[in-house]
């Protein structure tokens, strides 16, 4: 009966963990991985629906997912672009740095968004992330894109 009631709790337990806290939490969407001195790194997106008025808008964030693959914890820096597909050009939108501890993925974590306004239904936007370990060079460019304003 012991064992029943610990199993009980450790599934409630990881049910709670599944379930977002926030029920308007926009889903974090990732793309292809790039890698650099033992660093991988995933580009992510994510566009949370918005409304100011009568204007309608979306919060669009560029997040990373980090991996260390190395046997000792390594400072990364990274930094996000932003453009809308169709004729845009690239804004950096944010930046940082972050010590990733050895053998583990870290993220995603958030590191800048953009709000725009849904005049263009559909209008597909990306984001483009890269990374750097310290000492390390910039790895290529690993990015994730959404449909802006899909309903």
């Amino acid at each position: 009966m012991r064992l029943t009631r610990t199993a009980a709790a450790i599934s409630a337990t990881a049910l709670a963990l599944l379930l977002p806290t926030n029920a308007h939490a926009a889903a974090v969407a990732c793309g292809g991985s790039v890698s650099t001195r033992g660093i991988a790194a995933n580009g992510c997106i994510s566009a949370e629906k918005g409304k100011e008025g009568r204007i309608y808008t979306r919060d669009i964030k560029a997040h990373v997912v980090l991996t260390n693959t190395s046997p000792h914890a390594a400072h990364v820096d990274y930094e996000a672009f932003f453009r809308v597909v169709s004729g845009g050009h690239w804004v950096k939108i944010g930046n940082g740095r972050t010590l990733v501890p050895r053998h583990t993925t870290t993220g995603p974590t958030e590191i800048g968004s953009t709000t725009r306004v849904c005049f263009v239904v559909n209008a597909k936007v990306e984001i483009r992330v890269h990374v750097k370990p310290a000492g390390g060079a910039w790895s290529n460019w690993t990015g994730a894109a959404t449909s802006q304003c899909q309903t």
